[in-house]
């Protein structure tokens, strides 16, 4: 590492880095824009990692409807979408928690690091996914897909909470992203702070390495940099 003191902030990116919900989000999109628009929508086949949940919201509309949704009916959709997830978040054969990261959470708080959440999810979503595996009483603030369309701009809004929570201006030298896509990687640079990312998601090491990650590592039990 270079001159820094101890990482005393880390925040961490759900999908791909914390947690798989093996589908589960594409199943309650699929399930909302069933419900309200009668249409099947393969979520997966237009979109992709790293997209917040309006994002996505608008993606739908505009490539398997057919035409901009208005922001009523993108309200809708998101409700919609929220009202299914919990149920395909507990029905999914495929959630997991990613390799070493049940291990590595408890350690960090162990040593007064603060954690908190970046994520492409509004947050109700967020917390969601995180309450399967019980991860949710590791963060204490985060920033969301509900704040911003824009990762940078929302991993920004995370920083500011942080430093609420802390009850001073986060010291971004000592404050780190970890996710799994060059998203995460050009959004923590974009909000001035540095980024491990993991190949757990869709990208390689290789690949992330290209993405200008600060650290490309396997997972998080491969030399996490603290």
């Amino acid at each position: 590492m270079s001159n820094t003191a101890a990482i005393k902030t880390v925040l961490f990116d759900i999908d791909g880095t914390l947690l798989v919900t093996g589908g589960a989000g594409a199943v309650a999109w699929q399930r909302a824009f069933r419900e309200l628009h009668g249409i099947d929508a393969d979520i997966e086949e237009h979109t992709h990692a790293g997209m917040t949940d309006p994002e996505i919201a608008a993606i739908v509309f505009r490539e398997v409807i057919g035409r901009d949704g208005s922001e009523a009916e993108r309200a809708k959709a998101i409700a919609g979408y929220l009202s299914h997830l919990e149920d395909a978040v507990n029905e999914s054969s495929g959630y997991r928690v990613m390799p070493g990261i049940e291990e590595l959470l408890p350690k960090l708080v162990e040593r007064g690091v603060l954690l908190g959440i970046v994520t492409g999810n509004i947050e109700a979503a967020a917390q969601i996914k995180l309450a399967r595996a019980d991860l949710n009483r590791f963060f204490a603030f985060g920033g969301y897909g509900s704040d911003s369309s824009d990762r940078t701009e929302l991993t920004r809004k995370a920083l500011e909470r942080g430093g609420t929570v802390a009850d001073s201006p986060l010291d971004l030298d000592v404050a780190i992203a970890v996710g799994d896509t060059p998203r995460d990687v050009k959004a923590g640079h974009g909000a001035g702070i540095r980024v491990v990312a993991v190949a757990t998601g869709q990208y390689s090491v290789e690949e992330l390495e290209n993405a200008e990650a600060d650290w490309a590592i396997a997972d998080v039990r491969s030399a996490f940099p603290l």
